[in-house]
C-alpha cells in the first residue's frame, strides 16, 4: 500500500515537496520506507500527486512530485457543530466526521457541556490522519470552542443549521418556540430545497440541550429541527448518524 500524506506547501509536478520531521519518522521508522519509494501527496488545493521519496532524515525529508493522480474536487460545504465530550468519543467524532466529508468542525459549548480542556492541535492531527487514510483531497478545519449563543448570534443566514433535537415532538409542548414537529432527519432533508449549498449539523451534549437553548434554536429561521429516531444516542453515535443521513440525502453518496 502506497503511503498517503497531507502537506501544507504547494504541490507541483517536477517540484520537491518538504516533509515534516513527524512524516519522515513515520515513513522511515514505522513504514520502513526509504529514498526511491513511492508516496502520494495532497494539500487540499492541487489535487493528488504520485511522488518519490528523495530523503527521510531525523529533522525532515522531501519527496519529488511526479504526476497528478487526481484533480482537485469540490467538496460539500458541510459543517459539524458538536458539544465536546470525553476524549475518546470526542476523537471519534473528529475522525468519523472527516471520513464522512465534513468541511469544518466546530466545538460548541452548551449549558450542559461537561468535558475536560480540549486539545485542538490533537484534534487537528486526527483530522489530517483521517483524511490521509480515507482518500479525501481536503482536511477539515477544526475551530476553537465557542458558546452556542455566540455561534447563533454570528450565524450566516444563508447556511441552514440542521438541529438534532432529542426532544422530538415534545419540543413545542414543553419549551415553546416555532411551531411544527421535529420530523425524522432523512424525511426532512428530502423535503427541503436541495439547491441550498451551505449546510451545518448541530449535535448536543450527552445531557441534551437546556430548555432555553431549545427555545433559542427554534426561534431562528435558519434552523431545521430533526430527530434521529426513537432512541437516545450517544453524542459520537448521533454525529455519525446525522452526517451519514445528510450525505445520503444531499451529499456525495448520491454520486454513482
Amino acid at each position: 500500500m502506497i503511503p498517503r500524506l497531507y502537506i501544507d506547501g504547494p504541490l507541483k509536478e517536477g517540484a520537491a515537496a518538504p516533509l515534516s520531521a513527524a512524516q519522515a519518522h513515520y515513513l522511515k521508522n514505522v513504514l520502513r520506507r526509504e529514498a526511491g519509494d513511492d508516496v502520494l501527496l495532497f494539500n487540499g488545493r492541487d489535487g493528488e500527486c504520485a511522488a518519490k521519496i528523495i530523503e527521510v532524515k531525523k529533522k525532515g525529508g522531501a519527496a519529488l512530485a511526479k504526476t497528478q493522480t487526481r484533480t482537485q474536487e469540490t467538496q460539500p460545504d458541510l459543517h459539524l457543530l458538536f458539544a465536546p465530550v470525553k476524549r475518546g468519543p470526542l476523537e471519534t467524532i473528529v475522525q468519523k466526521a472527516t471520513e464522512l466529508g465534513a468541511a469544518r468542525l466546530s466545538p460548541i459549548v452548551t449549558e450542559r457541556t461537561v468535558a475536560p480542556k480540549i486539545n485542538i492541535e490533537r484534534l487537528r492531527a486526527i483530522a489530517v490522519e483521517a483524511a490521509e487514510q480515507c482518500g479525501r483531497l481536503t482536511v477539515p478545519s477544526v475551530d476553537e470552542p465557542i458558546k452556542l449563543a455566540a455561534a447563533l448570534d454570528t450565524w450566516a443566514s444563508d447556511r441552514r443549521l440542521v438541529y438534532c433535537d432529542e426532544a422530538g415532538d415534545d419540543e413545542k409542548k414543553q419549551w415553546g418556540g416555532r411551531q411544527g414537529r421535529a420530523a425524522p432527519m432523512l424525511e426532512t432533508l428530502k423535503s427541503l430545497n436541495s439547491n441550498a449549498d451551505k449546510w451545518a449539523i448541530l449535535i448536543g451534549p450527552e445531557g441534551g440541550f437546556a430548555p432555553a437553548e431549545r427555545a433559542a434554536l427554534r426561534a431562528r429561521a435558519f434552523v431545521v429541527p430533526v430527530t434521529l429516531g426513537p432512541l437516545i444516542l450517544r453524542a459520537d453515535t448521533a454525529a455519525i448518524a446525522a452526517l451519514a443521513l445528510w450525505q445520503a440525502a444531499l451529499g456525495d453518496w448520491r454520486r454513482s
